[in-house]
């Protein structure tokens, strides 16, 4: 079976990484389309050997696509992935629109594969925020084994996860720094250069972050409503890749070898923890990689079962763009979507 995909936000950093991991893992298109906002109509993008001239969204025909996957912010998938689904394509979504709604399926392949399944209620299908995750890759297994009750993270979040101006901006003042010069501040609230903000996203009421909260709804949604987590996010002066540290509670006794022994064998997480200089991972390691890495694994003392962990991925790829067509090869894997061409 093969299937028509089209890439809705083509241009941005994650559209394009859609294309890309689309060629690399072989998944079955019959034909790929590159679509975006009318001002890119004519942008060349690629898909493996191929180039491919960027469409209009708003004046595309979706009657014979099969999977959208889409990448082009909150406003454009809450106004077009209905659209989209009313012509029975499913729409696989990276923005946050649809990922608090009961109805549709908040999905990362190596932890809740299954709820993929039921799609079929709005032919949406959300993908989580980037941090949210890395981190519940790696907390699956453990959760299985000795069941978490208490979760608290801090993230150390690249600039690519606000987008390509925020990388431009990290470019810029870096060099302008560098020539001894005052740097512009535009897409973040402070500068970024040389400098960390512990701020991502808009502020609520309660004096969380949006982003924090984020992952808050979707560690529950995804994993266990049960667990309670607090987290802290801030954005670093890395380009591609975020870094956590996370600290666990649980129910049931577990020892950090354990720990190893349970990440060592599950999907999509790579152990690499040797106590010893650089015996860890970086973002800038884990950077094109597509897995999750989980290193310096150790007792929490301070809690009865306490567990803390570092972990680190390339938010465009597993945070992002790998995990959308993880999703669409569910869908085609398991027989849970035909095509429309048969």
């Amino acid at each position: 079976m093969q299937f028509k995909v089209a890439v809705v936000g083509a241009t941005g950093n994650v559209g394009r990484e859609m294309l890309s991991i689309l060629d690399e893992r072989g998944f079955p298109v019959s034909d790929v389309v590159a679509l975006a906002s009318t001002r890119s109509i004519g942008t060349e993008v690629s898909f493996g050997d191929k180039t491919l001239k960027v469409k209009a969204l708003e004046h595309y025909d979706f009657s014979d696509v099969d999977i959208a996957l889409m990448s082009a912010g909150g406003s454009v998938s809450k106004e077009w992935a209905p659209k989209i689904a009313a012509a029975k394509a499913v729409v696989i979504d990276n923005s946050s629109a649809w990922r608090y709604e009961s109805d549709v399926p908040l999905v990362v392949p190596e932890v809740n594969a299954d709820a993929a399944k039921n799609y079929t209620r709005r032919h949406i299908i959300a993908n989580p925020n980037c941090s949210t995750i890395q981190m519940v890759v790696a907390l699956k297994p453990l959760h299985e084994f000795a069941v978490i009750k208490r979760v608290v993270v801090s993230t150390y979040q690249s600039v690519s996860g606000a987008g390509k101006e925020a990388m431009d901006e990290l470019d810029r003042q870096t060099k302008a720094l560098y020539s001894l010069q005052e740097p512009e501040i535009k897409k973040f609230t402070k500068r970024i250069a040389f400098n960390v903000i512990p701020h991502i996203d808009v502020f609520m009421e309660d004096g969380y972050t949006k982003e924090e909260w984020k992952m808050v709804a979707e560690t529950k949604k995804i994993l266990d409503p049960k667990i309670k987590v607090t987290a802290t996010c801030v954005r670093v002066p890395v380009f591609i890749g975020h870094g956590e540290a996370v600290t666990v509670e649980f129910e049931k006794p577990i020892t950090p070898e354990q720990a190893v022994d349970l990440l060592r064998v599950a999907p999509g997480v790579i152990v690499y923890d040797e106590r010893k200089n650089g015996g860890y991972m970086t973002p800038y390691e884990a950077a094109g990689e597509d897995a999750t890495y989980v290193s310096r694994i150790r007792e929490d003392a301070t809690v009865e079962n306490g567990l803390a962990f570092w972990c680190v991925a390339d938010n465009l790829r597993k945070g992002a763009a790998l995990n959308a067509v993880q999703i669409a090869e569910v869908l085609a894997n398991r027989g849970w979507l035909k095509p429309k061409a048969g």
